[in-house]
């Protein structure tokens, strides 16, 4: 059985990526307003709303990774008193990782 604090560990780094992604999607967002507003050519408009869209989901699975970390964090405490056999606080920690891999491979497109 893994501690109940790892997960708990991991979380300041993923906020980090959440802070950094939000950033460059407020920047992308301001970029994407500017060309709006002077008639730039549409090809690069609908470049940058499909790179906004990539952003757009990286932070979904950025928050999800969170959820699954704290979840696992809380499951690995309550289950270190109640039944320390289970795996589910593994299984969930897996699962936030997983997560935070397809936010930052969105990140890369």
């Amino acid at each position: 059985m893994i501690e109940w604090y790892i997960p708990i560990t991991i979380l300041p780094g993923i906020c980090l990526l959440i802070l950094s992604t939000s950033n460059i999607m407020l920047d992308l967002s301001k970029e994407i307003s500017k060309l709006l507003a002077n008639h730039s050519d549409e090809k690069i408009i609908t470049k940058k709303l499909n790179q906004l869209k990539l952003v757009n989901r990286s932070m979904v699975f950025l928050y999800l990774s969170v959820a699954c970390f704290v979840i696992s964090g809380l499951l690995g405490a309550i289950e270190e008193t109640l039944n320390p056999d289970t795996n589910s606080p593994i299984y969930t920690m897996i699962i936030g990782i997983l997560l935070a891999l397809l936010s930052l491979f969105s990140l890369i497109l």
